[in-house]
């Protein structure tokens, strides 16, 4: 549809896939594209660096006007790699309240979407502090908070656990998981994709080389070998208890070795 259109040429000016109105279009190169009738769908898009992420395509006949851009915009909701390039305004509320303000809302009708947006990220504590104050997972999801505010039907997320710690990246897939809007993932994370994605994209060089089901294609080594990448560790034999199945003998174990009496660790298969 022309909309669809119009939202996949505004994603391809921020060199990102992009999913509207129940249908994932997403375009590498001018020639290569892919298609997805779903709503509410999880798709991670992931591949070796450089050059992995979707590129940057502009065909000057489909360029969305500002109008449509703008009905774009609320539709699809971007979150950035590094929240600092999200964040700008002097305090929490402020940066989350920009996209409301600019749409032309009344003080109520922004309050009231600044309050939301922040109680889904569980940051409402934080609505009067400066950005700059905040910590790096505090930083993502008020950065996320700011897509929210504006009610979109899609997000959109570029490596949403970099940089994070652990408990961090915990909290941000949780959050992630809890939400039912159609979700579009590119990341190297690929523990995270794995517990949170249903679908796997995979690009080596600018084209697509798999796309299916994320447990089928983390399984295809053969897939993994070509475009760089390894297993998650969730789906590696441990290598203590199992040294002679890792997936990579030619690479240090992901644990130090433990002595020759019986080691006493646990982990789930």
């Amino acid at each position: 549809t022309p909309l669809l259109r119009l939202a996949a040429v505004a994603m391809m000016l921020l060199g990102v896939a992009c999913v509207a109105y129940g249908a994932l279009y997403l375009q590498y190169r001018a020639n290569t594209s892919l298609h997805l009738d779903a709503t509410g769908v999880r798709v991670s898009v992931t591949g070796p660096v450089p050059g992995a992420g979707p590129r940057k395509h502009i065909d000057p006949r489909t360029t969305p006007s500002v109008t449509r851009t703008a009905e774009i915009r609320r539709t699809v909701g971007m979150v950035f790699q590094d929240p600092e390039d999200q964040l700008f305004m002097p305090t929490v509320f402020d940066d989350v309240a920009f996209g409301p303000l600019n749409m032309g809302l009344s003080h109520k009708e922004i309050e009231a979407r600044v309050t939301e947006a922040l109680e889904r990220v569980d940051a409402v504590e934080l609505r009067n502090k400066p950005p700059y104050h905040l910590s790096g997972g505090e930083k993502k999801r008020v950065a996320i908070a700011t897509v929210l505010s504006m009610l979109p039907e899609i997000l959109v997320l570029d490596e949403p656990t970099n940089g994070l710690d652990p408990h961090a990246r915990r909290q941000l897939i949780a959050l992630l998981q809890a939400f039912h809007h159609t979700r579009i993932v590119t990341s190297h994370d690929l523990d995270m994709i794995l517990e949170l994605c249903d679908r796997t994209i995979v690009l080596h060089e600018g084209l697509v080389m798999a796309d299916g089901p994320t447990m089928e294609i983390f399984g295809n080594d053969e897939l993994l070998k070509t475009c760089r990448l390894e297993k998650p560790f969730a789906m590696q034999s441990c290598p203590v208890c199992s040294p002679g199945k890792q997936t990579s003998p030619k690479q240090p174990p992901l644990v130090a070795p433990h002595s020759s009496k019986p080691h006493d660790h646990h982990h789930d298969h």
